[in-house]
């Protein structure tokens, strides 16, 4: 099962619900700001569906028309704020709202564009996975600094015109929030499934080409990468108090290490003895004069060789039958975590 999970943009949170109430006493300056951050209303609406789909499952490439929906929304944002008056000679709100504006504008059209371009890539190897979120999280990065840099402005503002803010959240700016918290848990999470899924397909192409040497060197790999990942999900164990995730990827790498620890080996076993068989076989089958002493081997070769492949037999369909039971789990409980905490939007 693979997952890329494009982490939400972490947009102006407080900033943008910071200005839906005020005192009393609002005057010009009050309304100002208000219609500075009213402008700005349909782009949260097109980040929060956007952050909504991706964080459902869908994946960035094929939500591609609504990055290019986002783009039109921000170019409206940003075309709505320019038609704002300058505030009595006083455009640094403004110019503040517009820096971040082109800013989400560039993460749109450039980083997210690039991350879109990676998502195939990613899944080539647990580095690229490993490099393509640590490009959303530097991403997401650069777009808090940006809000938090408006955010200053805005209270630099309101401070030189005494508007006295009231701090208020609504629904939208939780959701956002939300969203942000809930991405950075399951990338990390999915992080640490990645590494040995992905060590379980190269162990599992070794078994298919019956490479013994390969299928050893992923076997050990991945009784370790299971044993970290393992340790790591101590520091994970809860989202909001809900173990769900963090459960289902433990049952996952206690799956991995204890197959790769007790059933790969009895796959490598097989490979061994099937190829001294080959060898008994092709010696027997060479002699045209045959001893009761060179049948008796053979024959004793043979009754081994059946009972390595029911072994064998019995060792892969518990390998295949419990991976798939994990994995489907995993999927589904990743599902229904994200169904739980991440409220659809459109």
């Amino acid at each position: 099962m693979k997952r890329i999970l494009l982490s939400p943009l972490t947009v102006v949170i407080l900033l943008l619900s910071a200005f839906t109430s005020y005192g009393q006493t609002i005057d010009q300056p009050g309304a100002y700001m208000t219609a500075i951050a009213n402008a700005q209303t349909e782009m949260k609406q097109k980040y929060m569906a956007y952050v909504s789909a991706v964080a459902h499952g869908r994946r960035a490439r094929k939500i591609e028309k609504m990055r290019l929906a986002t783009l039109e929304s921000i170019s409206n944002c940003k075309y709505k704020t320019a038609d704002i008056n300058i505030y009595k000679g006083d455009n640094s709100l403004r110019k503040s709202s517009i820096d971040y504006i082109d800013l989400c504008y560039k993460v749109f059209n450039e980083d997210y564009k690039h991350i879109v371009d990676m998502e195939e890539i990613a899944e080539q190897s647990y580095d690229e996975m490993q490099a393509y979120m640590m490009l959303l999280e530097k991403t997401n990065e650069k777009l808090k600094m940006a809000s938090d840099n408006m955010q200053t402005a805005s209270t630099e503002f309101a401070k030189k015109y005494n508007v006295n803010l009231i701090e208020s959240s609504d629904e939208l700016s939780e959701k956002l929030a939300t969203a942000d918290q809930l991405s950075s848990y399951r990338d990390k999470l999915y992080l640490i499934f990645y590494k040995c899924n992905f060590e379980d397909g190269i162990m599992t192409k070794a078994i298919n080409n019956k490479k013994v040497k390969d299928i050893e060197q992923a076997r050990s790999s991945l009784v370790q990468y299971a044993t970290e990942g393992l340790t790591a999900l101590n520091d994970l164990r809860t989202f909001q108090t809900d173990p769900s995730l963090a459960n289902a990827c433990r049952d996952v790498l206690t799956f991995y290490k204890k197959m790769a620890e007790t059933d790969a080996p009895k796959i490598t076993d097989f490979f061994l003895k099937e190829e001294e068989f080959e060898k008994t076989k092709k010696t027997m089958d060479a002699k045209s004069d045959r001893s009761k002493q060179d049948i008796d081997a053979y024959n004793k070769a043979v009754k081994e060789m059946n009972a390595a492949v029911n072994t064998f037999n019995q060792a892969n369909n518990n390998i295949n039958t419990s991976r798939n039971k994990v994995l489907a789990n995993w999927e589904n409980a990743d599902k229904v975590f994200a169904d739980t905490h991440m409220p659809h939007y459109k």
